[in-house]
């Protein structure tokens, strides 16, 4: 390795508490009041962690919210332009459904936005039926995969919702399969649509979107409702304030829509300011600092970049820096010199390099031989130098005379 690029193999390793976080994390905010509820929750979407929990693992029944499981394993096993012919549906006059007839071809996008959007039971049975070829198959389906997503308050008995023996789940469970869809872009537009044209079929279809928050408010965007007798009104939700701060939210057996809707935004709004923004490394602050070889000075050591990140209340942010305790120069200001790492609650996520604020100066010859000799020693030599000097001169004079 180069003089240019050596860097001490020593290195300090620095945690230190980010104080603006650690300070902000310290209030412990007011719980919601959602009085109506029966169960209730509100989630970090991006790590499923719980922020607020009423009675979240009471099994209950949870109406046409079935149809994210039907959702889930309709992404999962057909493709969006693949066309599903209709089976027979007798449908109840009370039935939400597109009214497709026996027969109809329609694609599974379209089929997708009438289960998500109008909350469809003919649509749902036609994906069932389609994908597994019975609807008692279908079932089997999803309850596996609720036992694979460990959804273990959660089984079903139909794709549609209809109240029956062995169909229920829990607030928690059903934020975990909205966390779990969420991923999947198409399911996410689909549930941020307020309405939709079905171009499919026999006829185009307008199918409008039964979550009227997703049009009224537009930092809601999902996620589907239910309504039964047993059930009582459902709403799984989720709204984002910028690009990080996600939550989803549930509850369950409400008593009228406005109930479900009013329990709903005081969840989401409630969730979203327990997140706030934080300048976690600025470039203009140094975060270490380093000897410089030969020189009785330091080099300051800045984060290469700016990093900002958005938290939640109660979460702890910690900065691990990794940084030589001497440099030797020359090195140009920006050059890499070592590393921080960004820990949230123990968890590493981000990592920016190190660099030199400024240039660090070379040491030069002399700095070099002061520093490994000593200054005594070094002022012997030099005497010693001069002293043999003076000596050579002389003797060079008395050859001259004697020549002459």
């Amino acid at each position: 390795m180069t003089a240019r690029r050596r860097i001490a193999v020593a290195a300090a390793l620095v945690t230190a508490a980010l104080p603006a976080a650690a300070a902000r994390a310290s209030a412990a905010p007011a719980p919601p009041r959602v009085p109506t509820a029966d169960a209730a929750i509100v989630v970090d979407a991006r790590d499923g962690t719980v922020m607020f929990a009423k009675r979240p693992d009471e099994e209950r029944a949870i109406a046409s919210t079935t149809k994210l499981m039907t959702a889930l394993l309709a992404l999962e096993e057909a493709e969006p332009d693949e066309v599903f012919s209709a089976p027979p549906y007798d449908a109840m006059p009370a039935e939400s459904r597109i009214n497709l007839r026996e027969g109809e071809r329609m694609t599974v996008q379209d089929l997708l936005e009438a289960l998500l959007l109008e909350s469809a039971n003919d649509a749902a049975v036609d994906l069932a039926e389609n994908i597994s070829g019975s609807r008692g198959a279908f079932v089997d389906q999803m309850n596996d995969r609720a036992a694979e997503l460990g959804l273990e308050h959660t089984s079903y008995a139909n794709p549609i919702g209809l109240d029956a023996q062995g169909n229920h789940s829990s607030a928690r469970d059903l934020a975990t399969l909205a966390r779990t869809l969420l991923r999947n872009r198409r399911f996410a537009r689909i549930v941020d649509m307020p309405n939709a044209t079905l171009e499919s079929g026999i006829r185009p279809r307008v199918v409008e979107n039964r979550n009227d928050l997703v049009a009224a408010y537009p930092w809601v965007d999902g996620v589907k409702t239910g309504y039964t007798l047993k059930a009582g009104n459902v709403l799984v939700g989720a709204a984002a304030r910028g690009p990080r701060a996600r939550v989803v939210t549930v509850v369950l057996g409400e008593p009228t829509e406005g109930a479900r809707d009013a329990d709903t935004l005081t969840l989401l709004r409630w969730g979203l300011a327990r997140f706030s923004r934080v300048r976690v490394l600025d470039r203009r602050r140094a975060l270490a600092s380093a000897d410089i070889e030969y020189r009785d000075e330091q080099a300051r050591l800045v984060p290469r970049r700016d990093l900002s990140l958005t938290i939640r209340d109660g979460q702890r942010l910690r900065r691990r820096v990794n940084a030589p305790d001497e440099l030797e120069g020359p090195l140009d200001a920006g050059e890499r010199v070592g590393s921080v790492t960004v820990v949230v609650d123990g968890r590493p996520v981000r990592r920016v390099a190190l660099a030199t604020a400024a240039d660090v100066p070379g040491a030069g010859t002399l700095r070099v031989v002061v520093s490994e000799l000593g200054v005594p020693l070094t002022v012997l030599i030099v005497l010693a130098l001069i002293v043999a000097v003076i000596l050579a001169v002389l003797r060079v004079r008395i050859r001259i005379r004697i020549a002459r």
